[in-house]
C-alpha cells in the first residue's frame, strides 16, 4: 500500500471553461463515484452536452437531477442507457451517438465494479480465468486494458486520425466500487479509504485531465494529472510485453469483427 499511502491529494483541476465550453462529452458510469463527479464538473464548465451513459437509467436520472441542482444548469446532461456487459447495448449506444450527436470531444470510459463472484471465461479476451475470483480479476482487467490501449494507440497514429487515446489511473478513491465485494473486503477497504483515499471529486480530476491532456498524451499512461509513463513496468514495455500486447489485440480484434463485421478494419484504415 506504499503507493496509496503516498499518493497526492488535492489534485489540480486542469479542465477549464476555456477547454470545455461548447464541447460534447460522453461519460460511462456517470451515475456515481468518479464518473458522476467528472460529469458534474463538465456541466459546470459550460460543456454544451454531457451524456451520462449508465446501465441503470433510473439511477442516471437521479444523478442528472443532482448535477443540475449542484450546477444550476439544465439542458446539458442527458441520460442514455448503456450496459457494457451487453454487446447489443454497446452497439445500440454507438449507433445512437452517430445518429444524434454532431460531435464527441471526449469519451471518458470510467465504468467499473469490483465483484466477488468468480470470473467465467471472458468472451472478449478468450482468457481461461480458471479459479481467478472477481476481486483478482479486477487488477487483471486493468493490465489487459493497459495492453489494449497501448496497442490500439500504435495502430491509429494521431497524425492520421486526430484522435487522442490515453490511459488514466485515478488512484485509490473513496467510491462505491467495492459495493458488491465480500463484507470483510469492504471493511478492509473502508479503513484504507478513511486513511489514504482520495475523494471521488479529487479522483475525478484525473479523468478530466485525460479528456483535455492533448496530443502529447496519445498512447501514454496518466497518473495524478501528469503523464507518467515511467510508472509503467518494464515487463509491459519490453519486447516480451509488446508481444503479449499484440497477441491480446489480435484476439480482441477477431472477437470484435465477429460481433460487428468490418468495425476494426474500418477504424484502422480511416
Amino acid at each position: 500500500m506504499d503507493a496509496v499511502a503516498t499518493q497526492p491529494r488535492g489534485l489540480p483541476l486542469l479542465a477549464t471553461t476555456e477547454t470545455c465550453s461548447g464541447r460534447t462529452y460522453v461519460v460511462t458510469g456517470a451515475n456515481t463515484g468518479l464518473g458522476f463527479e467528472a460529469a458534474k464538473h463538465l456541466v459546470a464548465l459550460d460543456a454544451a452536452k454531457v451524456i451520462l451513459a449508465v446501465r441503470n437509467v433510473a439511477a442516471g436520472d437521479i444523478a442528472k437531477a443532482k448535477i443540475e441542482e449542484a450546477t444550476g444548469k439544465t439542458g446539458v446532461a442527458e441520460v442514455w442507457a448503456l450496459d457494457l456487459a451487453s454487446y447489443e447495448s454497446v452497439k445500440m449506444f454507438a449507433n445512437r451517438v452517430i445518429a444524434e450527436l454532431e460531435r464527441v470531444d471526449a469519451l471518458i470510459e470510467n465504468a467499473a465494479v469490483a465483484m466477488s463472484s468468480e470470473l467465467k471465461d471472458d468472451p472478449l479476451t478468450k482468457i481461461d480465468a480458471g479459479n481467478v475470483g472477481g476481486l483478482k480479476s479486477y487488477p487483471l482487467s486493468k493490465l489487459l486494458e493497459t495492453l489494449a490501449v497501448r496497442q490500439l494507440a500504435s495502430l491509429v497514429p494521431l497524425s492520421r486520425t486526430g484522435v487522442v487515446l490515453n490511459l488514466v489511473c485515478p488512484g485509490f478513491c473513496i467510491t462505491e466500487l467495492r459495493r458488491n465485494a465480500p463484507a470483510d473486503f469492504r471493511e478492509f477497504m473502508a479503513a484504507q479509504e478513511a486513511q489514504f483515499g482520495r475523494t471521488a471529486e479529487d479522483g475525478s480530476r484525473t479523468l478530466l485531465h485525460g479528456a483535455v491532456a492533448g496530443k502529447e498524451s496519445h498512447g501514454r499512461f496518466l497518473d495524478s494529472c501528469e503523464i507518467a509513463d515511467d510508472k509503467v513496468p518494464s515487463w509491459v514495455t519490453d519486447e516480451e510485453g509488446r508481444k503479449w500486447q499484440k497477441n491480446l489485440w489480435d484476439v480482441m480484434a477477431k472477437e470484435l469483427e465477429t460481433i460487428e463485421p468490418g468495425c476494426v478494419k474500418k477504424v484502422l484504415s480511416e
